[in-house]
């Protein structure tokens, strides 16, 4: 070399520069490699929306309501272990999966909401019961249980709300994790892959060792995490005095993040700090939150949407869509949480679509792109043999709470009715006595007709004078005074007036009042 360059020698200086330019550029490029995978890979999945519906609180909430939907997307919950049964999935302890369908027309609600192109996921868990993880010890029968609530639902998105004593049960969390991941294994490479996400609770200061824990044991049993979900909300002594909600609720985020970094690179799964906001969900309470003084605004909702959105968080939702509305006068104590309003004046706004706003990912895909089953533009042709309920004849007469298909779907009638078609298109709801209650489902087959038999209770007599609770028969069905009434016709109850003296006893109290379930059509 001193031949061809003669006077120039490399000193051992020179070569200790060269060697750091050389590693520094090294460094650079892959510095720079290893964002751009970052960001392609945040890049890749999508942000959702899905507020979660408390379903079996009263009033019901109508999530499949086109007028009601937000972005499409809903997280029902809470799926629990039965009350008697552990290892029996039910809701909220009330409804076992076949009652939830007979008493709430659950699976008709949910597939009337992905007929019109929205997204069903379903939440595990809770504060109030115990998580199937929990209760049910059985491996085997634990994922079976799970697998009931997937497969009867058709999920592709499932959500394990684990909090108070279902967090602090090491053993039970295993089962839970080892039971999900034996799941997704199962429907790896199907067209209905199986996304799981954790939500945990969360002070400002991030996850607690428990919930931190949580996500280790899934990551350890082979759980690919869709994502790690933090409930903002009821924070009581974690946040400190003259902290803001909407501060609050951010630092836990920013702090469940650099968590998240952490757990995944203990597993031995490096993750990039935009691909690792795309994992991160975030759940405010909506107005007045369960501890006193912790009150979640409007202003908050538009800030921490943006704040979200700023972040690159990869899921956004909020408790409730029950809730999401202005308490009425009669409501007295608005510092007591209602299930059924936020507990604030929200001037006419709903909180839904500005928590909601621009995320327009999807939970199944986690993409851009809408999973939405193709249904036939032909006509439904209804088969009297298979259909659940009559079919809808323009000569026939139908009363309050009559259901009949007509064109593949389920209606009920809103009062007394005859020759008005259940699809007629209207423009109000107002406009039609029909309401469209969903699809008939596949395997359905006609309701049994609950009747009472002669001799039970006297016919209606215009010349008896009936006192309150007296009951009589009309056409087998069972009619009971409410109030004293002579010559007052219980066909005005049929046609649903409230200034009847009668009330109609429905088949399940029929059913109960003959002791006996009725018999198949």
């Amino acid at each position: 070399m001193s031949a061809r360059f003669p006077g120039r020698k490399l000193s051992v200086l020179r070569l200790t520069v060269l060697a750091v330019v050389v590693g520094v550029a090294g460094y650079s490029m892959l510095f720079g490699w290893n964002r751009y995978e970052d960001a392609r890979a945040a890049e890749s999945t999508g942000a959702f929306f899905a507020g979660y519906v408390d379903v079996t609180a009263t009033p019901t909430y109508a999530f499949e309501d086109p007028a009601v939907q937000t972005g499409g997307s809903v997280m029902l919950s809470f799926i629990v272990a039965d009350a008697e049964r552990p290892c029996v999935p039910s809701w909220g302890t009330y409804y076992t999966l076949d009652q939830a369908e007979s008493a709430l027309d659950l699976d008709r609600r949910v597939a009337r909401l992905v007929q019109d192109g929205g997204e069903v996921t379903v939440s595990f868990g809770g504060l109030l019961n115990d998580e199937l993880g929990t209760a049910c010890t059985d491996p085997d029968a634990l994922q079976d249980a799970y697998a009931a609530v997937v497969d009867r639902y058709r999920l592709s998105t499932v959500d394990l709300d684990i909090e108070g004593e279902n967090l602090k049960d090491v053993e039970a969390g295993e089962r839970r994790a080892e039971a999900m991941a034996a799941l997704q294994a199962e429907r790896a490479g199907t067209d209905r892959p199986l996304n799981v996400w954790l939500t945990l609770p969360v002070a400002p200061t991030g996850l607690t060792a428990d919930g931190t824990a949580a996500v280790a044991q899934f990551l350890a049993a082979g759980v690919d995490l869709a994502g790690v979900n933090v409930m903002t909300m009821d924070y009581g002594g974690s946040r400190t005095e003259g902290m803001s909600m909407l501060t609050a609720s951010q630092n836990a985020a920013e702090a469940t993040h650099r968590q998240l970094q952490v757990l995944y690179q203990r597993a031995g799964q490096d993750i990039g700090p935009q691909a690792a906001w795309r994992k991160i969900g975030i759940t405010p309470m909506i107005g007045q939150n369960d501890v006193k003084g912790e009150v979640f605004t409007l202003d908050d909702a538009v800030a921490f949407n943006a704040f979200a959105l700023e972040r690159g968080a990869g899921r956004m939702s909020m408790w409730s869509l029950n809730r999401d509305a202005t308490c009425s006068q009669n409501y007295a104590d608005t510092t007591v949480v209602s299930d059924s309003c936020s507990g604030i004046d929200q001037q006419g706004l709903a909180f839904a679509p500005i928590l909601g706003a621009d995320f327009e990912g999807r939970a199944a895909t986690l993409s851009d792109e809408p999973l939405v089953e193709e249904t036939p533009e032909a006509l439904v042709e209804d088969d009297p043999e298979t259909s659940p309920y009559p079919i809808w004849s323009d000569v026939g007469t139908y009363r309050t709470e009559d259901r009949v298909v007509w064109h593949g779907n389920v209606y009920v009638a809103k009062y007394w009715t005859q020759g008005d078609v259940p699809d007629n298109p209207v423009l109000q709801a107002e406009e039609t006595p029909w309401t469209l209650l969903g699809p008939v489902l596949p395997n359905e087959r006609p309701v049994p007709v609950v009747t009472a038999p002669a001799g039970l209770y006297p016919e209606w007599d215009p010349e008896t004078v009936y006192g309150r609770g007296d009951r009589i028969l009309v056409d087998g069905r069972v009619y009971e005074a409410k109030w004293w009434s002579q010559r007052d016709s219980p066909e005005a109850a049929e046609q649903g007036s409230d200034a009847s003296p009668w009330m109609k006893l429905d088949d399940a109290a029929l059913v109960k009042l003959l002791g006996t379930e009725p018999e198949e059509g």
